[in-house]
């Protein structure tokens, strides 16, 4: 297996990506010209212990032939030599002598066999090969032919150079460091001093995405400053003040036509309620005759009175739903949601008793502050919903629970499910679940709009969860306040 290495976190932000570009940058720079000038003083100063090295023409290496002892005129000739001067002499290919100067005068170098090789294998052609000794260290070293038939080895300790060298590298580690730490700091402020524009821009468009843009009146936010507009944030300040001005445009547009439909839908309702009631009232009428009938004719009443019931119907939800949209305000009491939940029960019981339903209920009344009559007509619905869209033999289970301060009721059955490409639709006015459930009686599509618009206008929210063979209705109120004196609902 490959070794897994942790990943280098790598900036996110247009802000820290610039910035840590530019020190990144100025890093390679300083990296570039630091090792360009530690190479060029290096190569420099070889050069100079090069010519040192030629001056001394070897005069402390030939002086140790004498092999007297020291006096005035056969002592190695050490003079002008500088400290840590290093001379050699072979003979036939090996190393007879090896000395260096210590404080104006020589010292033997113990030689181990492998400096012995190193100095035996040096090449004879007077130029300069930095080598390393283990007593003395790196040196440079020389090599010549003697008058003797021997070879005069001369050498200088690199020592000098390195610490020069190592010198100047950390000078430069510590300048190159403090140049990347206030370049850094610097370059920083400036990003962000010249992204203010942009930073502005994304400002509004979160504003922009953070508001209800799905439906009802929208206010935009006012444009953005752009700036130069020759420059790129200007140039994508100008384009989000276009896009703004169009997706105004566009909102305003949608708004004037849901007004306009929610007036014609108001407006038909109002015109169509006194229609269909005398409709509904003459076939009534035409039923109720002692004449004889014939069968056909009396289906066909039976057929009308049965339209006209559910036309009036499907008024009356037009205008609730017309009335919510247009802001009117619901009635307010203390409801008992307890209450209602039985009430709604029973009727459901009533309308579908092929199907079984269950009751899961606290302890205490639970109450909330609304308009009794249509926190009914919404559980009503949640019930119907479930009862017309399930088959016989359904379990249908409605739980109430209450906490400090909402108020939660669920309708939960086991039938087919809601089709998946259905359920963000589920709520809308119109949507019909018929892919998606059994139908055995006849829709108008607005029972889960006005479940809804009612919960909604309550404070609360109501959600769907369903799968195959379960279908979850949520519906979510404020609780009631403590302290609220209880009204007639």
């Amino acid at each position: 297996m490959r070794p897994r290495f942790p990943r280098v976190p790598l900036p996110r932000t247009l802000r820290s990506q610039l910035t840590t570009g530019m020190v990144v940058l100025l890093a390679l720079a300083c990296l570039a010209v630091g090792f360009s000038t530690v190479l060029a003083l290096e190569g420099f100063l070889v050069r100079r212990l090069d010519q040192q090295l030629a001056a001394s023409g070897g005069r402390f290496a030939e002086s140790l032939e004498h092999e007297s002892p020291p006096d005035a005129d056969n002592m190695p000739d050490t003079r002008g030599q500088s400290e840590g001067t290093f001379g050699a002499r072979l003979l036939t290919g090996s190393v007879i002598q090896a000395a260096v100067v210590r404080d104006e005068t020589d010292a033997e170098v113990p030689l181990d066999p492998a400096d012995r090789r190193t100095l035996e294998q040096l090449p004879v052609d007077g130029e300069a090969h930095s080598r390393r000794l283990s007593a003395l260290g790196l040196y440079r070293l020389t090599a010549v032919r003697g008058d003797d038939k021997d070879v005069v080895v001369t050498g200088l300790p690199l020592r000098p150079v390195e610490e020069t060298v190592r010198r100047l590298e950390g000078v430069e580690a510590v300048v190159f460091a403090a140049a990347l730490a206030v370049t850094g700091i610097l370059g920083a402020l400036w990003v962000r001093f010249s992204l203010r524009p942009l930073n502005r821009v994304t400002s509004t468009a979160v504003s922009v995405a953070e508001r209800p843009l799905a439906s009802g009146e929208v206010a935009m936010p006012e444009p953005v400053a752009v700036g130069d507009p020759r420059t790129e944030v200007g140039q994508v300040g100008t384009a989000v003040n276009r896009m703004l001005g169009h997706v105004g445009d566009a909102l305003e547009r949608r708004q004037a036509g849901e007004q306009r439909l929610r007036h014609f839908a108001a407006d038909a309702s109002h015109e169509l309620r006194t229609p269909v009631a005398n409709i509904r009232g003459h076939a009534e009428l035409a039923l109720r005759t002692r004449s004889p009938v014939p069968p056909e004719v009396r289906r066909a009443l039976d057929r009308i009175q049965s339209e006209s019931e559910r036309m009036s119907r499907l008024v009356d939800d037009l205008l609730l739903l017309a009335r919510i949209d247009a802001g009117r305000a619901l009635s307010r009491s203390r409801v008992d949601l307890t209450r209602l939940v039985l009430d709604a029960t029973d009727d459901a019981r009533a309308a579908g008793p092929d199907h079984l339903w269950q009751l899961d209920l606290p302890q205490g009344s639970v109450t909330t502050e609304g308009d009794e009559h249509r926190l009914y007509q919404a559980i009503g619905n949640l019930l119907a919903n479930a009862r017309t869209h399930t088959p016989a033999g359904t379990e249908v289970t409605v739980r109430l629970s209450a906490e400090a301060s909402r108020i939660g009721l669920t309708v939960t059955d086991n039938g087919p499910g809601i089709e998946e490409g259905l359920l963000p639709e589920v709520f809308g006015r119109f949507a019909r679940g018929d892919h998606a459930r059994s139908r055995t009686t006849g829709s108008t599509g607005l029972g889960l709009a006005i479940v809804y618009a009612v919960v909604t206008a309550h404070g609360g929210t109501v959600e769907v969860e369903s799968r195959p063979g379960r279908t979850v209705f949520t519906m979510t109120l404020p609780a009631s306040p403590p302290d609220t004196a209880p009204t007639s609902g």
